[in-house]
């Protein structure tokens, strides 16, 4: 039972479905594998143990019945402490809401568990889901499974940092500035940010979201596969009426041109050689695999990046001064810079802002009509060595803006793991940034499969 834990999602569906393994066993060996890995890492910060059990004990109750346990029967999963799930607090990393506790599941978790996912724990986040990095005054300091010296990415690293540990096959994530990309990039994994409207979201425990977070924050998956990437998608993005905003539309979508667009620097980014050396190789790949790569210019990410910043800040500022209530240091730093980037908006500052969103989102359709998919880089760089955006901000910031260039249109894009790289802080995962047309995840994980498949796979970190 002990190796159990190392299966993909795809293999323990399968051999639960089968009843060739039972899911208390699936369950009971990655709750084992928390207490083997967690200890060096963080990354899980509350255990469920007991209703893990018996959510697996119900998934081997409907096998045996032969009824249909669901296409995630007896996977383990983690999900983010920033959604709600029944009887558990939505910390969002954050002591002020410590007793935050959920009256009922938000619609992601509510999939998941229909799917027949067994959740195993809650992972940690940055404060306010603010950061690249993953610290907070209430859960700690989340590390990289691969690299102690590395981020693990935020604000979903502890989400990224537990799968690569092996603890779940799928990572449940939120991605509004790189929250899903940027962890799977950094701790060797692949992960996916879905179009806006895609997977429906709604946290009961608090007030709806502002139009900013409504446009921009998605919930997304992050795993060691593609194919575990896909089952995940697939549960994820049942319909739910609680969020008015989800589109119900299948995961596969039809046929398209196997054209693609490579961008190395977009807009004058800084991309490193290592850096520059995955873009490529992710080309290569692709090509190999039939695909027509040409290098082009990307659409503008510069200015939407500016306006995500303006209404996410907008929305934060809204809420009155909860960043000094809060008191966590390093929220109060890196708010403190992200206001030296974006002042305090008019209303008709915030109103030309969502304006503008419509030009630039035309702008980027009109650009994947004809190659459907965009290789970019995750960041301009590696990954930061850790809490790197305490003492250089603007570093991060700059190398981030492909991150946070793309979340203003609400276009799907996806991290994709292509092996590793040396540099001073050590051996550093490295990965490329695929984009394609607004729900059109289909494309991302037909290019992801094909690049997978020419290359070094995501495997498990021995922290």
């Amino acid at each position: 039972m002990s190796a159990l834990w190392r299966l993909s999602a795809e293999e323990t569906a399968a051999r639960v479905r089968s009843g060739e393994v039972k899911a208390r066993d699936m369950a009971e060996a990655a709750l084992a594998r928390i207490d083997e890995a967690n200890p060096q890492i963080n990354a899980v910060v509350l255990r469920i143990d007991a209703e893990a059990l018996e959510a697996a004990d119900a998934v081997d109750e409907a096998v045996k019945a032969g009824r249909d346990p669901g296409p995630l029967a007896g996977v383990p999963v983690t999900t983010k402490e920033n959604v709600d799930q029944t009887g558990l607090p939505t910390t969002n990393g954050l002591r002020m809401q410590a007793g935050l506790v959920a009256a009922e599941d938000n619609p992601v978790v509510a999939n998941l568990r229909r799917a027949g996912a067994v959740i195993v724990g809650r992972t940690n986040t940055p404060a306010f889901s603010l950061r690249w990095f993953t610290r907070n005054s209430l859960r700690g300091w989340t590390k990289n499974p691969w690299n102690p010296a590395l981020t693990p990415g935020g604000s979903s690293g502890g989400a990224a940092s537990a799968t690569a540990a092996g603890i779940g096959a799928i990572g449940h994530g939120t991605d509004i500035a790189g929250s899903v990309r940027y962890p799977a990039y950094a701790c060797g994994l692949h992960g996916i940010r879905p179009t806006q409207g895609r997977v429906a979201a709604f946290n009961p425990s608090g007030a709806d979201r502002h139009i900013g977070a409504q446009l921009m924050a998605v919930s997304g998956p992050k795993a060691r596969s593609v194919a575990d990437l896909r089952l995940a998608m697939e549960a994820m993005i049942a319909p739910d009426l609680r969020d008015p905003w989800h589109v119900p539309l299948p995961l596969a979508m039809g046929d398209f041109p196997k054209r693609a667009a490579l961008c190395v620097n977009p807009e004058g980014l800084a991309t490193t050689p290592q850096v520059e050396a995955a873009l490529r190789d992710t080309a290569a790949r692709l090509r190999d695999a039939g695909w027509d790569v040409a290098e082009a210019e990307a659409p503008p990410l510069r200015e939407p990046a500016r306006l995500q910043l303006r209404l996410w800040l907008a929305e934060m500022r809204r809420a009155g001064p909860i960043v000094e209530k809060e008191g966590d240091r390093d929220a109060l730093h890196t708010f403190a810079e992200m206001e030296k980037i974006c002042p305090e908006p008019s209303l008709f500052d915030v109103m030309d802002a969502l304006q503008a969103r419509l030009a630039f989102l035309r702008q980027w359709q009109m650009f994947l009509q004809d190659r459907p998919l965009l290789i970019l880089p995750v960041s301009a760089e590696p990954p930061f060595p850790d809490q790197l955006d305490q003492t250089d901000f603007a570093r991060c910031y700059e190398a981030m803006l492909p991150q946070c260039g793309l979340p203003l249109m609400g276009v799907p894009a996806a991290s994709v793991f292509t092996g590793f790289c040396d540099m001073e802080a050590g051996r550093a995962p490295i990965g490329a940034q695929l984009v394609a047309p607004r729900f059109r995840e289909d494309i991302l994980l037909a290019a992801m499969a094909a690049i997978e498949a020419r290359g070094e796979k995501p495997g498990i970190a021995e922290p």
